[in-house]
């Protein structure tokens, strides 16, 4: 092959894997999940989250609070770290705020759906389920051994966020219901969303011709993962791209009030993702498009979402939630699409048999691996699950795949950078150790699930490790105990 043909290839690959991504069912998904993130940071109040992280809240209610804080107030690496110090400085506990930092970027809405509709339902459970375990216990074992400077930072910073006491409102919650069955009705795949109700015929000339035309730029090869491009996916992308110009025009400034542009941008989601429910097939005589129980879902919950808007919602609400919906797009959406499109023209250059030998097997070694991988290859909020996806399909083993989803947001060394100038140089290299130690063990745990295990073994195994973890960790605290009982007793 020659070096033209070669990049033509490597194009090709970029081409579809981008498709692939902007493929109705991945609207489907992350539009809705955009819109859930913006109104969880202007709907939700931090404090409302926050006051159960202090050090001497009850450890069954800081805890699990700081994984549901992580959920509902960051969306990545980069917002969770300036999040982390602030509730930090403002008198969290270090092991509420270590589990806080470890949960949030692993299973943020963003993250999470798309995992489940990109790779699978399975890795996006394990990755809810193990982050949220493991990073309880990471913030454990952090406020354990460091339990002496934690009493004194707790001295230093009492009160402040801590003592407030918002609440999140009816109407808010709500809202927050439909926006996420916005998301389920998007990617459930059940029959009842899948079939089609009824069919329109569009007489368009030979559709066929434009699909086989849109094959030829970028083939369809499900054996790596490159779903091609149809024509409906064509139209998507136009509709994408008029959402982004009537979008920068108003929502930009949507705080100064709505105008035209905002409006239209409004408008030309909903439409999108209408567009994306249907099931459009080239024919012949013109396009055949199948009204879905996706499609008359989506109008249902669309409208619902739209009434309590109106209703239920003051104007600078809705303001603010369009704002911080669109300052996700920007921020993220443009690295997903170079992202996307690098990992489909690398994927040529690897070749399967390397990543097979290498990570190819659930092994200790191809878990670390995974894990390494995540510290020196940082990408953005969602871009590492095409790049997961991309491992995937040249033969990696989906335990050392969940492995680097759940260390890569932790472990880039940008992270490990900024953690340390928050709570000091040693407690950071002390939580990497039991990042990469966390993430290793939850990628061999569902990585035997994949090869057959029996999940009840699978849980007996989780419970002996947190069993034995509980019982270090009880005797360390008893030692710790004593020792400082007769510091204080030697200085009388």
């Amino acid at each position: 092959m020659n070096v033209l043909a070669y990049i033509v290839t490597m194009l090709q690959s970029g081409v579809s894997s981008l498709a692939s991504y902007l493929a109705a069912h991945v609207l489907l998904c992350l539009v809705p999940a955009f819109f859930i993130a913006g109104a969880m940071t202007a709907l939700i109040p931090k404090e409302a989250i926050t006051r159960y992280l202090g050090r001497d809240a009850p450890k069954w209610v800081s805890y699990p609070a700081a994984a549901v804080g992580g959920f509902v107030l960051a969306v990545c690496s980069c917002t969770i770290l300036p999040l982390f110090a602030g509730i930090y400085k403002k008198g969290a506990g270090l092991g509420p705020a270590i589990t806080f930092l470890f949960v949030g970027p692993a299973i943020n809405i963003l993250a999470v759906s798309y995992t489940g509709v990109a790779i699978g339902m399975d890795i996006a459970v394990a990755r809810i389920v193990l982050s949220a375990v493991f990073g309880i216990g990471i913030g454990l074992i952090m406020a354990l051994i460091y339990r002496r400077d934690d009493q004194t930072h707790n001295a230093d910073t009492n009160g402040g966020l801590f003592a407030q006491t918002a609440r999140i409102k009816p109407v808010t919650v709500a809202f927050l219901a439909l926006l996420l069955a916005a998301l389920i009705v998007g990617t459930l795949g059940v029959d009842l969303f899948q079939d089609s109700y009824a069919e329109i015929a569009l007489p368009l000339g030979d559709t066929a011709q434009w699909q086989a035309a849109l094959d030829r730029l970028a083939p369809y090869d499900a054996s790596q993962g490159q779903e091609g491009v149809s024509v409906q996916g064509v139209a998507l992308i136009g509709l994408l791209g008029l959402i982004g110009l009537t979008a920068w025009k108003g929502l930009n400034d949507i705080y100064e009030g709505f105008n035209g542009w905002s409006w239209a941008a409004v408008t030309l989601i909903a439409l999108t993702l209408l567009v994306a429910a249907l099931r459009v097939t080239p024919q012949t005589e013109g396009l055949t498009v199948g009204v879905t129980g996706r499609f008359i879902g989506e109008a249902v919950v669309l409208a619902a979402v739209a009434w309590v808007a109106w209703k239920g919602l003051e104007a600078h609400q809705v303001q603010e939630w369009l704002w911080e919906m669109w300052r996700f797009v920007k921020q993220i959406f443009p690295l997903l699409v170079v992202g996307v499109f690098a990992a489909g023209m690398v994927r040529v250059l690897i070749p399967p048999v390397l990543i097979e030998a290498i990570a190819g097997q659930n092994t200790v070694w191809a878990s670390l691996i995974g894990v390494l991988f995540g510290v020196f290859m940082y990408f953005p909020t969602l871009v590492e699950v095409p790049i997961a996806n991309m491992f995937l399909g040249l033969g990696m083993h989906r335990g050392p795949l969940l492995a680097y989803l759940m260390a890569d947001p932790e472990l880039s060394i940008q992270s490990i950078l900024i953690t340390a100038k928050i709570i000091g140089t040693r407690k950071a290299w002390v939580y990497v150790a039991w990042v990469t130690l966390f993430s290793t063990l939850a990628g061999l745990l569902y990585g035997a699930w994949v090869d057959g295990t029996a999940l009840w073994l699978i849980a007996l195994y989780l419970i002996a490790l947190i069993g034995l973890l509980a019982g270090g960790l009880w005797l360390l605290g008893r030692r710790g105990g004593r020792a400082v009982a007769l510091a204080e007793t030697s200085s009388y």
